[in-house]
C-alpha cells in the first residue's frame, strides 16, 4: 500500500514538520535526548524533523500507524489525510489532495 496525495509533497512534508513538532519527546526517534536535540542549531533541527517527516510519510505507505515519541502518527486512506497526534487534546490533520 502506497500513500495516495495529489497536493504538492514539499506541502505535506512542511505541514508534517509542524506537527511532529508539537508532540512531546519525538526527538526520540533520532534516539536523542531532550539535551541532545537542543543542543543542536536551529538549522540541524530543521533537517532533523524534515527527514522524520519524509520517513514517516513513507512509513505511513506501509504500515497504517506509528509511534513517534509520545504522539501516534496515522494515515486514513479513506479520507486522504494524516493524523499527527500530539496528546488526548492536539491532533493535526495533514490533508493530502488539494
Amino acid at each position: 500500500m502506497a500513500i495516495s496525495y495529489t497536493r504538492s509533497y514539499d506541502h505535506i512534508l512542511d505541514d508534517l514538520s509542524r506537527a511532529l513538532t508539537t508532540v512531546p519527546q519525538f526527538y526520540e526517534a533520532f534516539e536523542m535526548e531532550e539535551a541532545d536535540w537542543r543542543e543542536l542549531t536551529e538549522g540541524e533541527r530543521e533537517v532533523c524533523v524534515r527527514t522524520l517527516a519524509d520517513d514517516l510519510f513513507y512509513l505511513l505507505g506501509s504500515e497504517p500507524s506509528a509511534e513517534v515519541g509520545l504522539g501516534t502518527a496515522e494515515y486514513d486512506s479513506g479520507h486522504a489525510i494524516i493524523k499527527i497526534t500530539a496528546d488526548t487534546q492536539l491532533v493535526h490533520v495533514i490533508a493530502l489532495r488539494e
